[in-house]
């Protein structure tokens, strides 16, 4: 059997600025790279026409390319991450494994597996920080704990920052660190029980122009006024540390928001509770409505507000919404109809294209109150005052909901003072 060392992708679909694969082409001989459809993940995906999936095959094809020019090429495999190891053990003399860190809850359960697996086999499993600048406990407070507000720990963040240098990590050309053989075939969409999808991918592009209107341009949905390389960061098309650098130097704001994303990772890390509880535990008592006809007309568009409505069409169409839309409706759901944030977050996953778990959670649960530094209970937007300040000529809302104004466009669900006076009264008796 051939000696080789695993380079295992997993959101991390790129070659340039890739830690784990730098070193692993840096430091080791025969390096083969490795992804796996995880038959855990793919199974509960009810879309047959996953875009995400489609995305992630089109992204396979590409690093196959790429990995030609040195003369190497891509593994593909199908199965649970575990079997497919016992397999690849059978095949090849595996030296040692490289990988990049994921903190979710699944991610660090299933390499737990497989590192002791590989340790029963004496397989070395590395494993390196890639999809985040810092992470698990390198931003504390004086105490040495996690932190649960985002404003000091996003300080503590910067501060790090200028002191950590973000130098980009390339692969030498010169080196014949790959194994070197021809271009494995990689199984189509359809040998892995999916087929391509309408909904169109946002280019990976670094807009500077639009970042630095970023703080200008981000809460208005009929403008193009954000990156859309939410999918890219989540699976890692594009480098965070590319990101930051560019951010650092073009808009403060939207810096911001990518600490907000690594904060939301460190609360999940810490907390991995919070994917089925409250993060705020006493908020797991409000007695949710659960009102199953109006979560259906929350999920189609149809609930008689158009910005929330427009923005429900729009995430159904396109697999994206914009932010300050993706607060409105989540706002909507929880304290209008009072329905459970986890039925909201879930709908969420199923669409986005750019779903991570940590941030959707996080963004749920702060919507709703219930989540670490979230917006207090008794806050609770006003639709129409949201449109009016967000939305004032209708531009957003006419593109997505074209018969608002008309007789065949619903009246509203609910009564807003009603639904307001109904939260509070009930958020305040479960609290």
């Amino acid at each position: 059997m051939e000696k080789i060392t695993l380079f295992w992708f997993r959101r991390d679909l790129r070659l340039e600025d890739n830690v784990g694969l730098y070193y692993a082409f840096s430091q080791e001989r025969n390096v083969l790279p490795l992804f796996i459809f995880d038959t855990e993940i793919l199974n509960k995906l009810e879309d047959k026409c996953d875009a995400r999936v489609g995305f992630i095959h089109a992204q396979l094809q590409r690093l196959n390319q790429e990995l030609a020019a040195f003369g190497s090429t891509l593994l593909v495999k199908l199965g649970s991450p575990l079997s497919v190891y016992e397999r690849l053990m059978k095949e090849y003399d595996i030296q040692c494994v490289y990988t990049n860190r994921d903190y979710e809850p699944y991610a660090r359960e299933r390499d737990k597996a497989v590192g002791e697996l590989l340790k029963s086999r004496q397989i070395p499993f590395y494993d390196f920080k890639d999809q985040v600048i810092f992470e698990q406990n390198e931003i504390l407070t004086d105490s040495g704990q996690h932190y649960k507000v985002y404003t000091p720990y996003s300080r503590n963040w910067k501060a790090k920052l200028q002191s950590t240098k973000l130098t980009p990590l390339h692969l030498d050309a010169n080196r014949k660190g790959f194994y070197q053989t021809k271009p494995f075939a990689i199984p189509s969409l359809m040998d892995i029980g999916f087929e391509p999808s309408p909904i169109q991918i946002p280019p990976i592009e670094i807009n500077k122009p639009l970042i630095r209107q970023y703080d200008k341009t981000r809460n208005y949905p009929a403008t193009a006024g954000t990156t859309r390389l939410g999918i890219h960061l989540r699976f890692g098309t594009i480098s965070i540390r590319k990101l930051v650098s560019e951010a650092t130097s073009l808009n403060e704001t939207y810096l911001n928001e990518l600490i907000w994303r690594e904060f939301y990772m460190m609360i999940l890390y810490h907390n991995p509770e919070v994917v089925t509880q409250s993060f705020k535990k006493a908020y797991d008592a409000i007695p949710w409505r659960n009102n199953e006809a109006e979560f259906t007309a929350w999920c189609n568009g149809k609930t008689g507000y158009p910005i929330v409505d427009a923005g429900m069409r729009e995430l159904n169409a396109t697999g994206y919404m914009h932010n300050r839309v993706r607060m409105i409706t989540a706002s909507f759901l929880t304290k209008h109809l009072l329905i459970d944030w986890r039925w909201g977050e879930a709908y969420f996953a199923k669409k986005l294209l750019d779903f991570e778990l940590a941030s959707n959670n996080g963004g749920w649960q702060w919507a709703a109150g219930t989540g670490t530094d979230a917006q207090p209970y008794f806050r609770i937007f006003n639709p129409s005052s949201q449109q009016e300040k967000f939305d004032k000529d209708g531009a957003y809302i006419k593109k997505w909901v074209p018969e608002w104004g008309s007789e065949s466009y619903p009246k509203p669900i609910v009564d807003h003072k009603f639904a307001r006076a109904r939260a509070l009264e009930t958020y305040k008796g479960a609290l």
